[in-house]
């Protein structure tokens, strides 16, 4: 809520000093990729998407009913360890830092299929 309320602050006092968000001043400074992921949809952690300073990778279910236990469902929403991993090292890659051959490497490396099915229509 104080993102949205220091925006509003914002615009409705244009010329008073403008203030930043909490999540704004406390991730200025960082540098790297950000990367939310989520048991639940990918629209809850987008919502600070606009206040997040750099590459931002939103993992999540948007689903439920598909799997017999956490651990399944992470899997079949590739939302899991592995997954997470691979959303670093693409952010990491679309930032040039490093070379996409790693994010394939690590794919292989994780045994995961570039060809399943996207879980969402599934």
């Amino acid at each position: 809520m104080d993102a949205t309320d220091t925006e509003r602050q914002n615009m409705l006092n244009p010329e008073k000093e403008q203030t930043k968000p909490y999540i704004t001043k406390v991730l200025e400074n960082e540098t790297g990729v950000f990367i939310a992921a989520s048991d639940y949809i990918k629209a809850l952690p987008a919502i600070i998407k606009k206040w997040i300073p750099g590459e931002f990778s939103i993992l999540g279910t948007d689903g439920f009913g598909r799997s017999d236990g956490r651990e399944e469902l992470r899997d079949f929403f590739e939302v899991d360890h592995r997954y997470i991993t691979i959303a670093a090292l693409n952010s990491l890659a679309k930032e040039k830092k490093i070379d996409p051959s790693e994010v394939n490497k690590a794919i292989k490396e994780f045994g995961l299929d570039q060809n399943k099915p996207n879980p969402v229509k599934v």
